[in-house]
């Protein structure tokens, strides 16, 4: 097994930023998240956001190129909404996403910031590189 230590925090956001995700819905769709990642070799370290967005602190192998995990965790995820859970709307998520890649040293300071999500965009503490999913 290759040795290997790689830490991606991506964004991404549901379809029109409509804000779907609920204190109903955000439990479910974080497993279904969490499970999908870690099908694919991932480490999770945190999951957290708001009603229309969704922030992931990861770890993913070397084989796995970082556009293809987060392509297969959002279809993944949507697909478990709307075919298992089956709210009384389609869910679907943004085509855009955004990642940044980071440090072992900055672990402690990016779960912090996923996990306290809710404070931060009610404060507006936000950090922006932190909040960017698409270009612009």
């Amino acid at each position: 097994m290759p040795y290997w230590k790689l830490y991606y925090h991506f964004i991404w956001g549901t379809k029109n930023r409509l804000p779907l995700i609920d204190s109903i819905l955000e439990p479910e769709l974080y497993r279904a998240i969490a499970a999908k990642a870690q099908d694919m070799g991932g480490f999770v370290h945190a999951i957290g956001g708001i009603e229309d967005h969704v922030h992931l602190g990861v770890s993913i192998p070397p084989k796995i190129a970082p556009a293809k995990f987060i392509g297969d965790v959002k279809g993944n995820s949507s697909h478990f909404i709307n075919h298992v859970i089956q709210p009384d709307f389609e869910f679907y998520w943004q085509d855009e996403y955004g990642v940044l890649s980071f440090g072992e040293r900055n672990l402690a300071s990016v779960v912090r910031y996923i996990h306290n999500q809710k404070q931060h965009h009610a404060n507006g503490t936000l950090i922006s590189a932190m909040e960017r999913i698409e270009e612009g």
